[in-house]
């Protein structure tokens, strides 16, 4: 039997739960074979058979773990991970060259590369293996000299960043991590109901007396929905009947491009439901769709030899071409305390409401979500007096 107070300290070195979805660790598994075999193939082809340079270092093993399983960590961001190389190479090849004794070599390249990121705010932790390969790497390494911080640290780097942003842009998921549209809209305003401002969250951090590896700005968004999620839930008998907008534009998959344009500018409206011949959502049209498409039988253009207008050769387009046919749908009897994580975290704007047999009843914006919790508020107020 352990002793009470040593069987404590012992579970706290149990793991916590992962949050993380099984398709998020797949797709992060996938990237991290990808990067490291585009950067390893690349390193080949600029290379050849010049055998002085290793075609793969260890610290890029640790960066694609961060890069590819934690984008959104301020430890895994470009300049984090590109600076954060360049600057812990060249204090290895400094320290290599300055002590004799690899051990002090190590640990004066080691801390030094640690002092100087926190300086050019640009900590990433495998940055440290960087700089223990400047010194213990060998006379191979030893040979190149400070050649070592470009070849192969800052290509190989370099190359790895190209694949992981090109990777997370292909699976559609947000690397570069930028702070989030509601905390740059309400940066400097108060963070719900509870008087909580961006400053307050900053003096916390800093109380903490150490790195936390979430940023501020995502601490200060995080709350917002976490409290408006909790104000949602307050009106838990409150359904997507209520809050909907029942009148409803739509098109179907044979309308024509320009038809959907039209239908979007007259009504000065961002989306439209695309439904089949029993009003069930198979795709949705938006103005995001048409940006970077300059002919869908929006135009005439002029020939300028015979003096002539004609209609786009596109204008026939049909709305299938364009739409996006994945819809993130709900159902009428909803609680409105659960549009609250796809408004917030998943980026719906317009959000189609469906019956039980799947057809179309009408649509959700953030506009009416916003719209009824007031309404709601003022009824209770009303109430209450």
């Amino acid at each position: 039997m352990l002793h009470p107070a040593l069987a404590r300290w012992l579970l706290t070195f149990v793991p916590h739960p992962v949050s993380v979805p099984w398709r998020e660790r797949v797709r992060s598994c996938i990237g991290a074979l990808v990067g490291i075999a585009v950067t390893g193939a690349s390193m080949h082809w600029l290379l050849g058979g010049e055998g002085r340079i290793a075609l793969l270092v260890a610290p890029m093993g640790a960066s694609a773990v961060l890069l590819f399983a934690v984008p959104a960590s301020p430890l895994a961001q470009p300049w984090s991970f590109i600076g954060g190389n360049l600057v812990a190479a060249t204090l290895g090849v400094l320290a290599s060259r300055l002590f004799g004794d690899p051990i002090v070599a190590a640990a004066f390249a080691v801390a030094a590369a640690t002092c100087a990121m926190f300086a050019l705010r640009c900590v990433h932790p495998p940055s440290g293996a960087a700089a223990l390969t400047a010194v213990l790497g060998g006379p191979a390494v030893h040979a190149l000299g400070f050649r070592f911080v470009l070849e192969p640290i800052g290509l190989q780097s370099f190359v790895l960043l190209t694949a992981a942003i090109a990777y997370h842009t292909l699976t559609r998921h947000r690397y570069p991590h930028v702070r989030r549209a509601s905390a740059q809209a309400q940066a400097a305003s108060d963070t719900g109901g509870t008087g909580v401002t961006r400053a307050d969250i900053e003096a916390i951090v800093r109380q903490q007396g150490e790195l936390i590896d979430v940023a501020t700005d995502d601490l200060q968004s995080l709350l917002r929905e976490a409290q408006l999620l909790a104000y949602a839930r307050s009106f838990s008998d409150m359904t997507c009947a209520q809050i909907m907008s029942a009148d409803v534009l739509t098109m179907t998959v044979d309308s024509t491009a320009a038809a959907a344009w039209r239908l979007l500018e007259r009504h000065r409206i961002k989306a439209l439901p695309v439904i089949d011949d029993e009003r069930r959502v198979v795709g949705i049209v938006t103005r995001t769709d048409f940006v970077g498409r300059t002919s869908f039988g929006l135009r005439r253009l002029r020939n300028a030899r015979f003096g002539w207008w004609r209609r786009d050769e596109a204008a026939g387009r049909r709305v299938a071409e364009l739409m996006t046919s994945v819809v993130c749908t709900v159902n009428v009897s909803v609680a409105v305390a659960q549009l609250i994580p796809l408004f917030a975290h998943y980026g719906h704007h317009h959000i189609p409401v469906v019956d039980d047999d799947q057809r179309l009843v009408g649509m959700i914006t953030q506009s009416d979500l916003i719209g009824g919790l007031h309404r709601q508020t003022q009824t209770r107020r009303l109430q209450s007096a």
